[in-house]
């Protein structure tokens, strides 16, 4: 807000920077206006610039034509953004994709089949990079070829979690890294509750995969109503607590889904066109019938092999064909579904 404020008083940043203090009173408090002035006194903005250079650190501001334009359009824009990778540009659709650390089974596996397909449509992710379901989103869309956004809590000189420094090199590849935070600054709670406004306002729409009742999850669903983002649901069974933020919001109202298709036909983005690999790659007789037998929910190879009436070699093998081909997808422990 006094960002703002210096903006419509002097028409830009630059001209606020050196403003002389006489002319910052009554437009900021006078604690502001001896902070600003005693930094700018001591700060060398080139050496700044050049510092961040160096660590391969980009910068955009609200000023800036390549800041993400939903971003611009919330209440609370924050007037500048760190960055390592590429910002999407005006043309591009993002969609958030969040849900619980504390994932299970069917919560990865909704994870992975939305987020990827949501990418394999051309559609970019956003999300937390947290673990769970933040960072099985980020790893489904760039298994899928796709582009994704990891936003922080922190400063981009300290990577959060750490378990996840390997997915952020991949995700700068293939997309960004993105913090409203100065790079050194370190990981606090208190960070994460406001950088769930970015996640939703970079996002045309919110999906929420798995969220027990309180979970930051939800944090982000009340930032995206009050933007007027979408918010999709994943259904969850009534008696797990990992579902129950889900539930809950589906009882008030959100919107049902059940894929990325869902998500891509509420949004009008066009249905998710099938991947090069499907198009080229031709499928045999037996395959067709052993695809015809698999659902969307995972199976076992033993329960799958048992329906084919075939041996569970020859089952692996076309199984492992068909994922390949990019019909069948692994949920891990043997249990495949279909996609």
């Amino acid at each position: 807000m006094r960002l703002r404020r210096l903006v419509d008083r002097f028409g830009d940043l630059g001209s606020a920077w050196t403003a002389p203090a006489s002319a910052l009173r009554g437009v900021l408090d006078e604690r502001s206006r001896e902070s600003l002035v005693r930094v700018r006194a001591t700060l060398d903005l080139d050496a700044l610039m050049e510092r961040l250079d160096r660590s391969d650190i980009r910068v955009t501001t609200l000023g800036c034509p390549d800041y993400p334009r939903l971003l611009r359009e919330i209440a609370a824009p924050p007037p500048v953004l760190y960055y390592r990778g590429t910002l999407p540009g005006d043309h591009d659709a993002l969609v958030a994709v969040v849900g619980t650390r504390k994932v299970t089974p069917y919560g990865r596996e909704m994870a992975t089949s939305i987020a990827g397909g949501l990418a394999a449509a051309g559609v970019t992710v956003v999300s937390g990079m947290a673990l769970g379901v933040d960072g099985i989103a980020h790893a489904a869309a760039l298994d899928a070829g796709g582009r994704t956004l990891a936003v922080l809590g922190s400063g981009l000189d300290h990577l959060y979690p750490p378990q996840n420094r390997r997915l952020a090199d991949h995700i700068m590849a293939q997309g960004a890294v993105i913090s409203d935070y100065v790079p050194e600054q370190k990981v606090e709670a208190a960070n994460f509750p406001p950088r769930n406004r970015i996640i939703s306002g970079l996002s045309l729409g919110v999906v929420v995969v798995e969220a027990p009742e309180r979970s930051g999850a939800l944090i982000t669903v009340d930032f995206a109503a009050d933007q007027g983002r979408d918010v999709f649901v994943v259904p969850g069974n009534v008696r797990s607590p990992a579902s129950a933020g889900c539930n809950r919001l589906l009882r008030d109202g959100a919107r049902l889904v059940r894929s990325a298709d869902d998500v891509l036909e509420d949004l009008r983005l066009g249905a998710r066109a099938p991947t090069a690999t499907q198009q080229t790659l031709p499928m045999e007789e037996e395959d067709r019938r052993l695809l015809a037998l698999l659902t969307h929910e995972a199976q076992h190879i033993d329960e799958i092999a048992a329906a084919t009436n075939q041996p569970i070699a020859q089952v692996s093998a076309q199984l492992v064909i068909l994922e390949l081909q990019g019909f069948v997808r692994n949920a891990g422990a043997q249990h495949y579904a279909r996609v």
